[in-house]
């Protein structure tokens, strides 16, 4: 307790010494502060500087022009939030919400244009507040930093608050996992500043792309794109879903700095000027402090985990930029035989695991008509853990997996005219995995006893992948969108041409019809191909995308999306031992490392349903977003019977939003429904008589957990002193207590079949001081 005591009251007391200096220079009752917004407008397709474009505050009077460098500056404006208006001749007018000024400090800006296809004399100016994605036809949802800091239910994680999203079903509060239109936690892809990484969270499941925590520091993002489907060419071995995130640069004329703390853990960070003011820099650590307090009060299981992030940019001339990216994640959980029976857990023993990308992106300016971003990096996670098991302190599995991945990937943009462009690239990556992995001798789902599994394999394979999209706009009003991607992965000599194609038809300034087909394919992860010989004949998944959307603007800054899909899955792996059963499923039960012996490439699936969200920015007061979907997402057994599948929640409802009474306050909140989940029930005797859980194998996913809902409720105030501002904010999950059950199961201690909840209702507490 004493060291607990000591290094957080060290904490606390700064950040308290800093709030009082500032409160001590001032009167804030008296002083109206006020802060600079400093920014640069760019061509969204080529990146170039654009020169005369009027940017003014939302309904004031104030604002400023951009100069040949595309900067612009407004300085003297009351600490606020505030709503910029970009408008320039030959381009679509755009808004930009939630930008925060605060006291004797500059915020930046970055805002891209897009070229307008209307000709100026039919033009009704209408304010973008929901611009095109480049690339992203159909499907494509924006978050800015700010709406993911401040989204209720969140915690800052930029996964979770996709949650709202009709597209992602609801599964389990404990993880943030995206299951996307009837697909699974393996399906989506993540990028950052032009690389790609395949987990972003703390404590990642192996072969998955989720976890509980996530690991990217919201503070450090520009804004995110997130694409359910139908994403183009420039995006490959994904099945479901595309999430591109874009760190923004750090301060380039003053020193920045932040303290946080929240309910998990602390944090800093801080920003600042390259020698020369030829670049800037960002960098953050954060460390949770759970283990301690479980350590200080003598019992319990928390999780201790940390990471550290920066980014360098630097400017090598007019027409060169270098981006250094620096990502690191440490994990570790232990939970002793005690705990584990105390509160009915099976399992116990430890876990360690890292996570670390490090990479350079060059960007090069050809011309004013076209640039390139060349990335290269180098990535990995690393596993370690023991598991025994409680009821018989059977060493169950121990691994040692260390997956390492070096990459450069390349995209280049450029215009033809004004109506046409192309964009192509390559993708080389080179996987370097080593896996020490032993099962014991173990039932499957079923029951049945499955051999000991001793996976000692080292995997060193390239991939390689290259693209090309043709955009162009034969009409006014029509665009057209036609792409191919090729991909090899030489470790199982699997090759694939996924053609790709996309229409956008707009009948007036608020209203269009998008539609988006093609082929994507993804590969199996490395950590099951390489178990056994054999797997390398497995074909890699594939699925058909069909995706029809209509996009309505209802005000300037509200908008209605409704959309229509289907999606074709093939050639997934199965086992012909357990025909009911469909395996990339099975992450629910047993993991990859299941043991399978026999695996085939038979399994089929299908998804199909309607989505509709209306979505408002926040502009005069109010934001918010309410969405609903009604979904089918089955496989067909090698038994030739059709089930739902696990993550079939069918029908999804959200109600996000929040109100700004003024600079100061704000209130938000969230509710969330879905459908339950199918399950296999529980066989109970097979399972008294093994003491073990054993499911009905002839009910596979038969039955549904109860429905899940959810109100998230939150409030942040914030104080603004000189040259430095302070955040607080209160938040309470799952508000009314609804107990949401995660799944049923067997517990080995008590004999009997029992229930794990999801979050009960929850408080959260953080503080931000910006200085």
């Amino acid at each position: 307790m004493r060291k607990l005591s000591m290094k957080y009251t060290i904490f606390i007391l700064t950040i308290l010494s800093a709030v009082n200096y500032s409160l001590a220079q001032e009167n804030p009752q008296k002083e109206v502060k006020t802060g600079v917004i400093k920014g640069i407008v760019l061509d969204s397709d080529t990146k170039t500087p654009l020169i005369g474009v009027s940017v003014l505050v939302e309904g004031s009077k104030i604002g400023a022009a951009t100069n040949t460098e595309g900067d612009f500056r407004i300085k003297d404006l009351p600490v606020g939030s505030y709503t910029l208006n970009f408008s320039c001749i030959g381009y679509s007018p755009l808004g930009k919400t939630d930008i925060i000024v605060r006291p004797g400090r500059i915020t930046n800006v970055t805002a891209e244009l897009n070229i307008s296809p209307i000709k100026e004399k039919d033009v009704t100016v209408i304010s973008g507040y929901f611009p095109e994605v480049q690339d992203q036809n159909v499907s494509t949802t924006n978050f800015s930093s700010e709406e993911i800091r401040r989204a209720p239910g969140s915690a800052g994680d930029v996964s979770r608050i996709m949650a709202s999203l009709p597209s992602i079903a609801k599964v389990n509060d404990q993880l943030n996992s995206l299951i996307v239109r009837g697909g699974t936690p393996t399906e989506n892809g993540f990028y950052v500043d032009n690389i790609e990484i395949p987990n972003i969270n703390h404590y990642p499941l192996q072969g998955s792309s989720g976890g509980p925590i996530g690991l990217i520091n919201v503070d450090f993002i520009e804004d995110v794109d997130f694409s359910a489907g139908g994403f183009s060419v420039v995006y490959g071995d994904r099945l479901s879903s595309i999430m591109d995130l874009k760190f923004r640069e750090g301060n380039r004329e003053e020193f920045d700095g932040q303290i946080d703390m929240n309910f998990a853990g602390l944090g800093v960070g801080l920003e600042g000027p390259m020698p020369d003011n030829k670049g800037s820099y960002l960098f953050s650590a954060r460390r949770s402090y759970l283990d301690l307090l479980v350590e200080a009060i003598g019992t319990g299981v928390a999780p201790r985990y940390s990471d550290y992030q920066g980014k360098i940019t630097v400017d090598l001339s007019p027409k060169n930029k270098v981006s250094a990216l620096g990502i690191v994640g440490v994990d570790f959980i232990e939970f002793n035989k005690e705990d584990s029976e105390d509160q009915g857990n099976n399992i116990y023993g430890f876990y360690k695991g890292y996570e670390y990308t490090g990479g350079l992106n060059w960007q090069y300016f050809w011309n004013k008509n076209g640039y390139s971003n060349t990335s290269i990096s180098f990535l990995g996670t690393r596993f370690e853990s023991d598991l025994y098991e409680t009821s018989t302190d059977v060493l169950l599995a121990e691994q040692i997996s260390n997956e390492q991945i070096a990459q450069i990937r390349n995209v280049n943009y450029y215009r033809l005219n004004n109506t046409s462009s192309i964009d192509f690239g390559l993708d080389t990556k080179l996987f370097l995995s080593d896996y020490e992995i032993s099962v014991v001798e173990y039932t499957n789902p079923v029951g049945d006893t499955l051999p000991p599994l001793n996976f000692f394999q080292d995997a060193q394979t390239p991939k390689f992948g290259g693209f090309l999209n043709y955009r162009f706009r034969p009409f006014e009003k029509l665009s057209l969108s036609l792409g191919a991607r090729a991909d090899y992965f030489d470790y199982n000599r699997k090759t694939h041409f996924s053609p790709r194609l996309s229409a956008s038809y707009s009948f007036s300034p608020r209203t269009s019809i998008t539609a988006a087909t093609g082929i994507y394919n993804q590969n199996l992860p490395l950590s099951l191909l390489a178990q056994r010989e054999r797997n390398k004949n497995l074909n890699d998944p594939e699925s058909y995308h069909l995706v029809l959307s209509l996009n309505h603007l209802l005000t300037e800054n509200t908008k209605l999306s409704v959309e229509t899909y289907y999606k074709y899955y093939r050639e997934f792996p199965v086992d012909p031992s357990q025909p009911q059963f469909f395996v990339v499923d099975e992450l629910v039960y047993r993991g990859f490392f299941g043991n399978y012996e026999n695996l085939t490439s038979d399994g089929i699936a299908v998804a199909y349903g309607i989505e509709a969200y209306v979505q408002k920015k926040l502009v005069e007061g109010f934001y918010g977003l309410i969405g609903g979907s009604y979904y089918k997402s089955r496989y067909k057994g090698l038994d030739g019977i059709w089930r739902d599948r696990v993550y079939d929640n069918r029908l999804l409802f959200s109600v996000e939003g929040g109100y700004k009474p003024n600079r100061s306050w704000e209130f938000s909140t969230r509710w969330i429904y879905a459908g339950g989940p199918p399950f296999t029930p529980i066989d109970l005797a097979a399972s008294r008589l093994i003491n073990r859980t054993v499911l009905d194998g002839s009910r596979v996913n038969e039955s549904r957990l109860p429905d899940y809902h959810s109100l998230n409720l939150r409030a942040d105030k914030r104080w603004f002193f000189k040259g430095s501002n302070l955040i607080a904010y209160v938040s309470v999950w799952n508000a009314y207590g609804r107990k949401n059950i995660s799944q049923y199961y067997w517990n080995e201690i008590e004999q009997d079949q029992d229930v794990i909840y999801q979050w009960s209702l929850l408080p959260v507490f953080g503080i931000e001081y910006e200085f």
